[in-house]
């Protein structure tokens, strides 16, 4: 028979949100673990990031595993999935929230080309490789509760946007979006597979934005303000969640209402 602490190793549920040192996915992470789930949190070089909300989780009594990792290399994704399976056996939820930051690191200052480059190998191909390597465990798991897989795409994407960063943006979120729906039907009905897409959240770039950019965000949501990390976070948990159970393979937008206004022309 096994020990009281092996049975709650395997009754609590394990949920791994990369890219969790900052922004949605620390809000993520944080929430999961205010549900009672272990959640593994994951760090590209901000390990102080990752660290912190570590120590938040623990804390508030919550289990936590830290695991470093380039997700923009094959074998750095093999390595995540691995540790995370190994830690408690099986992941019951998988959130891709790691994403290049291009607006407000040194990365802005690179060219066009070399943005879409670092955007593909880290948006685009970090959570394809991710998705598609957990999802063939999760195919396997067995339980109540469906395993789930959830992306990060934009709301923008289904309109556009001018500019570079929304040509940039637009490509690589709209092929995390369109992958989400071909994952969701090639895991069905084992896993779920769903997409969250954010509008105007105020993370890092938000909080230094010019005034052009805070107007514009307030304007194109109907309740006239900036979303915060912690209300997609809600939105992810819940995707998650027995309450969400018949949900599968959709784009769940995050934005407060968007507002159908005319062309733009501010441009970066």
């Amino acid at each position: 028979m096994g020990s009281p602490l092996e049975s709650h190793c395997r009754t609590m549920r394990v949920a791994v949100i990369t890219g969790s040192s900052s922004g949605i996915g620390r809000s993520t992470a944080i929430a999961f673990a205010s549900q009672g789930y272990a959640v593994v949190v994951h760090a590209k070089s901000n390990l102080s990031g990752m660290n912190e909300v570590a120590r938040q989780i623990r804390m508030q009594g919550g289990e936590v595993l830290c695991v470093a990792a380039d997700i923009s290399d094959q074998q750095a994704c093999h390595s995540l999935v691995q540790a995370a399976l190994s830690w408690r056996g099986q992941v019951d939820v998988w959130v891709n929230t790691a994403g290049a930051d291009i607006l407000t690191t040194e990365f802005r200052n690179w060219n066009f080309e070399k943005k879409l480059q670092l955007l593909w190998e880290v948006d685009v191909c970090g959570t394809i490789l991710l998705s598609r390597q957990i999802g063939q465990y999760m195919i396997r798991q067995t339980g109540d509760v469906k395993p789930s897989i959830i992306n990060i795409g934009w709301d923008q994407v289904t309109f556009g946007m001018e500019g570079e960063s929304g040509q940039l943006f637009c490509a690589t979120k709209s092929a995390v979006m369109s992958f989400t729906l071909s994952l969701a039907q090639s895991l069905a009905p084992c896993v779920r597979v769903n997409c969250v897409a954010p509008g105007w959240i105020q993370t890092a770039w938000g909080n230094i934005a010019e005034d052009k950019w805070d107007a514009r965000a307030r304007r194109e949501s109907l309740l006239n303000r900036w979303g915060t990390p912690d209300e997609v976070a809600q939105t992810i948990c819940w995707l998650a969640s027995e309450g969400a159970a018949f949900i599968n393979g959709q784009i769940i937008p995050v934005n407060g209402g968007r507002r159908h206004g005319g062309p733009q022309h501010a441009h970066d």
